[in-house]
Formats: C-alpha cells, structure tokens, sequence
C-alpha cells in the first residue's frame, strides 16, 4: 500500500496548534516542511539515546519507500521544552528507568491531547516503568492490545499478524498496545519485540537483511499511521 498523495507536515502541526488552548503554543516558531522524528531525552536513569542510528535510518527507509517529506536526521526533546509541540510524532526507548515529574508529566498530555503521538519501543528493561509513568499522563486512560486488524499494521505495509519479532527478550510473541484518547490513537507502545533495534546499522545488532526489513517496514507503518490517523 502506498500512499496516495504526498504529505505535507506543517498542516498537520499547525492543527495541533490551532487545537491546543495554551500560552506554550504562542512561542512556536514555524516548523520545517520535512517529517522528523523527535526522540524524548527523559529522567530516571533509562538509556534514551541509545543506538543513534536508529532515527535516521527509519528516515531515509521512508525516503525510499513512501511519499512522506522527511527529513535526514532526529531531533533530541525534552518535554519541558517549547520545541514539543513543533514534532508530530515523538519517540521513546531505552533499558532502563523513565521518570516523569508531574510537570512533566501534564506537559506530555496536552501535548497528546491536542494532537500529538507517542511511540514507545520497550528495549528491554523499561516496560514496568513505562507503565507507572504512562499513568501519570492519562490516568483516565488503559494501555489496550491491539488487535491484528488496526490500521497500524496496514498503513503502508501488510503485517496481518500483528508486530514482527525483531530481538527475543522474555520469550512469547510481541505485543502491541495503545491508549485512545476521544477515540483516536495517541500512544503506540511495542513489547517484547523492539522494533526500533531493527532500524539501527547493521553492525550494531548483527540482524539478518530480512529482519531489519520487517523492522523497517513496521516502524514506516507506525510514522505513516500517526501521520494520517
């Protein structure tokens, strides 16, 4: 499946402004025509720039496979900064501990509440504090699986059984879930399988061409469903 017309960014991000009833959205400069990925630089001790590889190749597989207007390289956010709300999409991985204060915390759901998307890719050890700190943002709202079905696994890619396994971490298959806020996906959070470590230079992980493909493949899913959902 491809998509059918190109997509332009600002319209998109421009939406989330003209939603959004803050002052933190008055500050924002006019953002860049090309799709970039931000990855969330957070608290508690977790990893979150691990394998820097990742973001710009997911880019450039996207360059190659889809009429996204991207961009060639991440950008680094903290959630207090005003630069939050210039990204459609924001990305969060790492092994370890992730702590958002209640600041933070608020930030990160007007941001979603007004339009943002969330991916989270649990690289194995960040799954149990994920699930505390996603609290703290929509409390209101459930972690749900998602079902083979959704959208998110045909948006340009056919995945029919759900996420492709990319790295075994505590055995089982992977597992994808979301949280709905007024009936539209905000949060994509992969278990169990770490799609993200897919994307990384080959070296890195020494995965075979055909798994860093799914990978790939997966993640284009992700950013184009976010983008046009």
């Amino acid at each position: 499946m491809r998509i059918c017309s190109r997509i332009k960014i600002p319209c998109l991000i421009f939406a989330i402004v003209a939603m959004a009833n803050s002052d933190a959205f008055a500050q924002l400069k006019a953002p860049e025509s090309e799709f970039v990925v931000a990855r969330i630089k957070y608290h508690g001790g977790g990893d979150w720039y691990n394998d820097p590889s990742i973001i710009p190749n997911l880019l450039n597989f996207m360059a190659d496979n889809t009429n996204v207007d991207v961009g060639d390289s991440e950008a680094v956010v903290e959630i207090t900064d005003e630069a939050l709300f210039s990204y459609p999409v924001v990305f969060m991985t790492g092994h370890g501990r992730i702590f958002l204060s209640k600041q933070e915390a608020a930030r990160l759901r007007l941001y979603l509440t007004s339009g943002g998307f969330l991916y989270a890719d649990d690289d194995y050890g960040m799954d149990e504090s994920f699930r505390e700190e996603i609290k703290k943002v929509l409390p209101n709202q459930q972690l749900v699986e998602i079902p083979f079905s959704h959208p998110i696994y045909h948006s340009h890619f056919e995945f029919p059984n759900g996420l492709p396994k990319i790295h075994e971490h505590d055995g089982g298959p992977p597992k994808g879930f979301g949280i709905f806020y007024e009936g539209k996906m905000v949060v994509f959070y992969s278990f169990n399988t770490n799609i993200s470590d897919g994307w990384a230079d080959p070296n890195v992980h020494g995965d075979p061409p055909e798994i860093r493909q799914q990978a790939l493949e997966m993640g284009t899913n992700i950013m184009v469903f976010a983008l046009t959902h």
